[in-house]
């Protein structure tokens, strides 16, 4: 049987082969702008004696594609026959783009981008679909009393039924259920329970300590004689599915008045409601716009120990608790953690009051799953600061959505009203 002898290879052209390859992942880490281009005499000369058994890639190249250069031409072969480089590639650069080259003032506009506007024909259709939910009897001039009033009508309701409940299971102080403090420990049943992380960020277990963050006192040192409590709008426009559009003080501006009384006429705290609109015109940077005047209150009065930025939602769906035996809107704890997965830590965005933050919102939330289980969605924490480094006790509060009504959110603000009232003198 005869052997067919293999045929010789070119030691030449291994070894240009070779060095060729070698220059082409040299430029694979070159900056492009200082990358070498090949002329075209070179190409021309490079291509007499490249063999495409060894570099077909580069064969390619000489053939009509020196207007690249050569870390261009390889990463173009690599895509073409790697599709998953390409799209790792090109999503790296996006991220890139889109966020590591942002200026502060662009990062705080893209918090005001957070939770768009709704249109008044939005509105005006919500309105409709919750018409029948509305009380016949409230007309335009007494819609936000009336409102207070059903509001102040199920405060009653809601307490009476949380007690027989406690009494029942044989629960202390009121509470409807007790929360496995254990179980809290748990990281992972921590966060699947309690909380919603935006995809944008990233929370550890050593941030989200349940047993640290609990345990952190939160009661207020100030006296009753002084100024408490701050509640402010960044998103003062924010208005319910029966507001009218004519009047701030039928949207989220009212609510924050009727928490404003809430707090002062059953539970004795000295609050200032600030009615500052900082998001007329230009919702986008309305954070941007709010910060330098709220540090000037918050100068101007010391005593403040608690900042609540009260908000509505824009959740399309209808969302109705029933809490306690009364139907209510559901209220949402909002954090911001000044950390993005591709910028990390935005040190222009830094917030040295994060960890009290988190343990505010916390105690407010596992109080709220005791006291009135159902009234939370889960807490929401995303990537920038949106204004929460004023104080260790601050919340970012959304109250239902647009699609809620008045008399909805004002019946969530006595729980809310409570359970503030239970973390700030530590009884919860």
């Amino acid at each position: 049987m005869k052997v067919k002898k293999k045929s010789g290879k070119k030691p030449l052209t291994v070894i240009i082969g070779g060095l060729l390859c070698g220059v082409a992942f040299l430029c694979l880490f070159q900056n492009e702008k200082t990358g070498t281009r090949l002329s075209a005499t070179l190409m021309n000369r490079l291509q007499l004696t490249m063999d495409r058994q060894y570099v077909p890639q580069l064969t390619f190249v000489a053939q009509g594609r020196d207007e690249k250069t050569l870390s261009e031409v390889l990463y173009d072969q690599i895509e073409e026959h790697i599709p998953l480089w390409s799209y790792v590639r090109k999503t790296g650069s996006y991220k890139t783009q889109a966020e590591s080259t942002l200026s502060y003032e662009e990062i705080m506009a893209l918090e005001g981008k957070d939770e768009p506007e709704v249109s008044a024909d939005v509105l005006q259709a919500a309105a409709q679909e919750n018409a029948q939910m509305v009380a016949q009897e409230a007309v335009a001039e007494n819609e936000q009393i009336v409102a207070q009033e059903a509001a102040a009508q199920n405060a009653q309701a809601v307490s009476q039924v949380a007690q027989q409940i406690a009494a029942e299971e044989g629960l202390s102080d009121g509470k409807v259920q007790e929360i496995s403090r254990e179980k809290l420990n748990d990281f992972d049943y921590l966060i699947q329970n309690f909380y919603t992380v935006d995809s944008t960020t990233t929370i550890t277990g050593s941030q989200l300590n349940a047993a640290e963050l609990l345990g952190r006192d939160l009661t207020l040192i100030t006296p009753s004689d002084q100024p408490q409590i701050l509640i402010y709008h960044t998103h003062s426009q924010e208005m319910f599915a029966d507001s009218d559009p004519n009047d701030v003080m039928t949207g989220v501006m009212g609510a924050g008045e009727y928490l404003k009384q809430l707090l002062e006429e059953q539970y004795g705290f000295n609050v200032i409601h600030h009615m500052g609109q900082y998001d007329v015109g230009d919702r986008d940077h309305a954070y941007s716009n709010a910060e330098e005047p709220i540090q000037k209150i918050l100068e101007e009065n010391p005593s403040i120990e608690v900042v609540i930025d009260l908000h509505r939602d824009s959740v399309e769906k209808h969302m109705v608790r029933e809490v306690n035996g009364v139907e209510m809107a559901p209220i949402m704890f909002f954090n911001g953690l000044s950390y993005t997965n591709t910028l990390g830590n935005i040190t222009y965005l830094d917030n040295p009051n994060l960890e009290g933050n988190l343990a505010f919102s916390m105690q407010m939330q596992i109080a709220a799953a005791e006291y009135y289980p159902n009234l939370t969605r889960p807490i929401y924490l995303k990537g920038y600061r949106y204004n929460m480094h004023f104080r260790e006790k601050t919340l970012l509060i959304e109250m239902g959505s647009y699609t809620n009504t008045q008399e909805e959110i004002y019946r969530s603000l006595v729980p809310l009203a409570d359970l503030l009232n239970k973390v700030l003198h530590g009884t919860q």
